[in-house]
């Protein structure tokens, strides 16, 4: 019976102390999750399918530096993975207009846009993609701005316009943050 109780407490100890994802095991590697709060009245559902729009809008001149929603996006992701929101009930788009567009452009395109300037966003726009994440271009900025599609990443899908693609995605059930 000690031993059994040593082997119970030691369980509960291991489980206690050991993070349920460790940082490697996230869906957006280098990105946390975010932390807990014992007692929270609200904590994301594992049996719920989340449906979430990112509306993202930036101005032109703000290109320099990472755009500060994707790693918020990413922390959003590696929390639904966190607290046991599988993979395919973490439904994540992002509409990007009004500038925010180019953050997706291609290294070489940026570099032409913007004084040889390196794009920040690549690498984090890769791995939101391979987590599953959707981007949505508007297309009418695409044709303003002069861009085709070579100049954009792969990741990046080209829709008609950005106030259709926030229409259609809202009448499919996804909740819309941003804008």
């Amino acid at each position: 019976m000690k031993t059994l109780k040593q082997l119970l407490v030691t369980l509960t100890a291991l489980l206690l102390l050991t993070p349920a994802f460790a940082a490697d095991e996230l869906p957006i590697p280098g990105y946390g999750a975010s932390r807990d709060y014992p007692g929270a009245h609200l904590t994301p559902d594992s049996n719920t399918e989340y449906k979430v729009v990112f509306d993202l809008v930036v101005e032109d001149d703000n290109l320099d530096d990472p755009y500060p929603m994707l790693p918020l996006i990413a922390r959003y992701i590696n929390t639904l993975a966190k607290l046991g929101v599988p993979e395919e009930n973490r439904k994540i788009a992002i509409v990007m207009h009004r500038g925010s567009g180019l953050i997706g452009l291609t290294n070489e395109e940026f570099r032409a846009r913007h004084d040889g300037k390196d794009n920040p966003n690549i690498d984090l726009i890769k791995m939101l993609h391979a987590a599953g994440v959707e981007f949505h271009l508007c297309g009418q900025g695409v044709l303003s701005r002069g861009l085709e599609e070579d100049d954009l990443l792969d990741e990046i899908q080209i829709d008609y316009w950005a106030l259709t693609t926030l229409i259609e995605l809202g009448r499919q059930g996804y909740v819309q943050i941003g804008g």
